[in-house]
This record gives C-alpha cells, sequence and structure tokens, in this order.
C-alpha cells in the first residue's frame, strides 16, 4: 500500500500495521539537476530494523529518508509502505500560526482517531447495530496496536525529559531553534510509530536529552531507520549498517553486526580494493617500461656484436618487431577495472620530539568568559581532554593557548620555534572562488613569507588523504560542510605542528573519518588538546588526563 504523508512529521495509519509494518525501496535512482543522488538501491526498514544510514555529507542519507517517506518521489524504482512512518527532519521551520499545540496534536491524531473510532464502535454495538462488530474489533487492534490511552502521557513525558516546552498555547516563532527541535522530536517519541525514520535527531540535545532519546530508541517496539554524526548513539542502537561511501563496485553496502562489525568490515574491504587497484596499476606500468623498451630497441636498431656480421642484424629485426608487437598486444589487453579507491587519512609524521617544550599556561582566565584560573604545562607528547558545560569557557581556553584571544589574567609562553594550531568548532572563513588546493597554497605561502615553517617541512594538501581529487579541484564555496572541515585540518596540519588543539573536532565529519582522527591522535608525536561533548569520542579518550572547566 503506497501513501502519502499528510504532514512532514506522520502519516494516517492504514491497514497493515504491527509486525508486517514496514518501509521497503526497491531500486531507487534520484537526480537533482545533472548529479546522481542516489543510484538503484535497494533495502527494507522493517518492524524490527535498526538500520544507521552512514557516509560522508552529500551521500544522500538525507534523501534516502525522505524517499522512504514519501516527501521525495524517486525518478526510476519505487517504494512501499505499510504500518505508521514518523520522520523526523533535520530542518523545523515554524509555520505562521503553528503552535506547541498544533505539533503534539499532528502527533496524537492517530491515537485519538483509533479512540473516537472505538466510541463509535461500542456505541453501535450497545445499540445493537451487528455490523458493528468487526468495526469495533478493527478499532480496538488500532487503539491497541498503537497504545492510544497512554499517547497524550508519553508526549508529556518526553517533553518533560527532552527540557521541551510543555505550553500547548505557545507559538513555535517565539521558541529557539533547539527548542523547536525539542518539541518535535518529543512529539515523534511520544507517538506510537511502526517505522521511525530519524534524520540526526540528537541535534540541540543535552546530555540527559541523548540518554532519553537512546533508552526510547532501544525501546521501541517497530523498525527504525537513523541518520546520525553520534557515534555513541549508533553504537547503541544500530545492529546493522547502509553505508553510502563509493565502494569498488559503485554500490552501497549493507553491514550486519553493529558498530565495530561495520567498520572492520568496511577496513578489510578497503585494504582488499586499495591493495588490487595497486597491482593493476603497477602491472600496467609494467607493460609500459617493457613496450617502451621495445620500442626503444626497434626505433635505435638492433645492434649485434662487434664481429658478428650484418645479416644478423637483418636476420633478428623481424624478431625485435614482433617483440614490440607482443608487447603492445599485451598493454592494450590490460584493462585496469578496478577503481581508484577514496583517500583515507594519511596523518604526517610531525617529528616532534617526547617531552620537547611547547607551551606554558599560568593563571589564565578571561572575565565573564572562563573564570576559574588554569595551569598548562605542555610538551611534546602530551595529551589533555577539555570537558565542561556548554558556556563554561572550553572554546575561550583554547583560543586563549591558540594567541587568538588575550587572558585579563595570567599570561600564556609558548616555546621557542614551537607551533600550535587550533581547529575551531565551525568551519574557518575561507575565500569562496578559491578552490582547495588554492586555498593551501596560500595558507602555506603566508607561514613560509614569516618565518614561521620552511618550504621543506610542509605537508602536501595530496598526502593527507583528506579530500579526493575532484574536492582539491572544487572552490571552497561549493564545498560541503564536511569537506571544508577536512580542509580545515588539512590548514592545520600543513605546518608540522608540535600542539595541536581541537575544539569539537568530529563536527560534520563522517563516523569512519572520525575513527581514524581518534587513531591519529592517539598516535602522534604532537602534544594534543581536545576540548568536546561528543560522547564516543570522550569515551575513546577516557584514559587521557582530562581538565574540567567551569564558570564558578
Amino acid at each position: 500500500m503506497n501513501t502519502t504523508p499528510t504532514t512532514p512529521h506522520a502519516m494516517p495509519p492504514p491497514v497493515e500495521a504491527g509486525g508486517g509494518a514496514h518501509v521497503r525501496a526497491e531500486g531507487i535512482t534520484v537526480t537533482r539537476g545533472s548529479r546522481r543522488i542516489l543510484s538503484a538501491l535497494s533495502v527494507t526498514v522493517s518492524a524490527r530494523s535498526r538500520i544507521a544510514v552512514v557516509g560522508e555529507n552529500g551521500r544522500g542519507k538525507t534523501t534516502l529518508l525522505h524517499a522512504l517517506a514519501g516527501l521525495v518521489e524517486p525518478d526510476e524504482g519505487t517504494v512501499h509502505r505499510a504500518g505508521t512512518i514518523g520522520l523526523a527532519r533535520q530542518e523545523l521551520s515554524a509555520r505562521d500560526g503553528a503552535t506547541v499545540g498544533t505539533l503534539t496534536s499532528e502527533a496524537l491524531a492517530a491515537s485519538l482517531a483509533a479512540l473516537a473510532a472505538l466510541d463509535e464502535a461500542t456505541l453501535a454495538l450497545a445499540a445493537g447495530d451487528p455490523a458493528a462488530a468487526d468495526r469495533y474489533a478493527a478499532a480496538l487492534d488500532a487503539a491497541t496496536r498503537l497504545d492510544a490511552w497512554d499517547a497524550e502521557r508519553r508526549v508529556d513525558v518526553a517533553l518533560a525529559a527532552l527540557g521541551a516546552c510543555s505550553d500547548r498555547d505557545r507559538p513555535l516563532s517565539t521558541l529557539s531553534v533547539g527548542l523547536r527541535y525539542r518539541v518535535r522530536l518529543a512529539c515523534l517519541l511520544g507517538a506510537h510509530h511502526d517505522v521511525l525514520l530519524l534524520d540526526e535527531p540528537t541535534n540541540h540535545l543535552d546530555a540527559g536529552g541523548l540518554d532519553f532519546l537512546t533508552r526510547r530508541l532501544r525501546a521501541h517496539e517497530g523498525g527504525l531507520a537513523l541518520v546520525s554524526h553520534d557515534r555513541a548513539l549508533l553504537r547503541d542502537v544500530a545492529d546493522r549498517f547502509l553505508d553510502l561511501d563509493p565502494t569498488r563496485d559503485g554500490a552501497p553496502r549493507l553491514y550486519a553486526g553493529g558498530y565495530d562489525a561495520w567498520q572492520d568490515a568496511r577496513r578489510r574491504e578497503r585494504e582488499r580494493w586499495e591493495r588490487d587497484h595497486e597491482e593493476q596499476q603497477a602491472e600496467h606500468r609494467r607493460l609500459q617500461e617493457s613496450a617502451a623498451r621495445a620500442r626503444d630497441r626497434l626505433s635505435t636498431g638492433w645492434r649485434p656484436d662487434k664481429g658478428t656480421g650484418k645479416h644478423q642484424r637483418q636476420s633478428r629485426a623481424p624478431g625485435v618487431v614482433q617483440a614490440l608487437k607482443r608487447q603492445q598486444d599485451a598493454l592494450e589487453a590490460h584493462r585496469i577495472d578496478v577503481p581508484q579507491p577514496p583517500p583515507a587519512l594519511r596523518w604526517p609524521d610531525l617529528g616532534v620530539r617526547p617531552g620537547a617544550p611547547q607551551l606554558r599556561a599560568h593563571g589564565v582566565a578571561v572575565a565573564g568568559r572562563l573564570a576559574a584560573p588554569v595551569d598548562l604545562t605542555l610538551d611534546g607528547g602530551d595529551r589533555l581532554l577539555v570537558t565542561g558545560p556548554n558556556g563554561a569557557g572550553k572554546s575561550t581556553l583554547l583560543a586563549v593557548l591558540a594567541g587568538a584571544l588575550d587572558p585579563t589574567e595570567g599570561y600564556v609562553r609558548t616555546a621557542a620555534g614551537a607551533r600550535v594550531v587550533r581547529v575551531t568548532q565551525e568551519t574557518a572563513e575561507q575565500d569562496p572562488a578559491l578552490t582547495a588546493r588554492e586555498v593551501h597554497a596560500r595558507h602555506v605561502g603566508r607561514l613560509v613569507a614569516r618565518g614561521a615553517l620552511r618550504d621543506t617541512d610542509v605537508v602536501p594538501l595530496g598526502a593527507l588523504g583528506l579530500l579526493d581529487s575532484e574536492a582539491l579541484r572544487t572552490p571552497v564555496g561549493r564545498m560541503s560542510q564536511g569537506q571544508q572541515r577536512r580542509l580545515d585540518l588539512a590548514l592545520a596540519l600543513a605546518g608540522r605542528p608540535g600542539l595541536v588543539l581541537l575544539d569539537e573536532p568530529t563536527n560534520h565529519l563522517s563516523s569512519a573519518l572520525v575513527d581514524e582522527l581518534t587513531d591519529a591522535l592517539r598516535a602522534t608525536s604532537a602534544a594534543v588538546v581536545v576540548a568536546t561533548h561528543d560522547r564516543q569520542l570522550l569515551r575513546d579518550l577516557a584514559d587521557w588526563p582530562r581538565l574540567e572547566v567551569g564558570t564558578g
């Protein structure tokens, strides 16, 4: 049964439901302009699915969820839906006149309709209508499946747990973006949908909200498809991973077995891909060199050793021609059918001596932004995890350490020759008309010009594996946030820093890259300071020394 949603949040309950609920896409293709976003993709979200849709920005994750929900009509293929579907979109506009009650009413509509149908059928039965028995059974089944009697309480519980506004009369336009998101998510979790489609549901949630979301999704009795950069949520909830990143044959991969199984299988597949590609390239180079040598022998003429007759040259010349023909035929027959693998992070050797002094901070504080004085000593190989609530001063501290902000108390001393870099929370502003290569060249040129870096120490942009060949040629203004974030990291590493300051380094990066980055941070010879709320990164770096900052 194919249906179209009446609102951006939910679809009316069809006949099929419960254990038979599902969303099934078969061979769907979605094209925008000249760009194919999804190609012949098939996936089923069944009644007990726990699927994470993963991949770099721009791979079509959001498009896929919208196609499953019926908001996007595929150019090819079909989507079949059975049961109620709840969709959490990344965007949530404040419609004119819409209130908190507008969202809660939409979330409760199916349950209230089921209860109204049950009341009508009950009255009809009491009045002796023999045809009401079937209506009563269907209405009771629908109300039971939706747990309709408890629907409003569930919404209220979710509103409270997520710290959302519960005033039904409050206009959405008067709420912050974060609060609107929380109201919308609470309504979605409070309703009783057979299938949930969630696009970045952790946006604007605090630690308590994240815990509540995780518990509710783990307890959800229906199917689930999830798009998220929150690796902790993916680890805790998903048991299958639909990876939309490039593959050897161009087709998406569905991995079973949870987060670690996905990462292990993806890594093994990538290693085989890289090995086969390199073997083909090496064989092609060998054949090219053999053909070139045969061509050289023919063009210069085969010369026999001194003392041999001229007839030997004449008799062997056809053999040289035949050898060239064989080499050319072999080169022509050799086909490179393994495509170029996408790049993987290659963290450079920063060459920092263990214990080499990098930075000293004494009594650092910033009025109104970083209250408690901070003392720090950071040397080569040191690690520090900076934590604390929003507004506690984590970003302020990193700005002071980087020399981008003067403290109102205390001082910071950087060791002679030490290079300190900072990657901020949001992508750095660049000339949108410049390509990534041009931005990198300009950045390196400035460092060399002011004597902060020697030409021989520059880390080439292509050596890092952060951007593929197409991204290197793309103007910054047309790059995705994830690509711009990769460029920020490449610029930070270009000068081989001895101290790397990272403020929420997982923002806008894919799960796969963040795992690669985490491994690199643990292994680098540089000193590293990380400020983050990322739950998985906090787990991964739990053995690092920790500095808790606060406003008091």
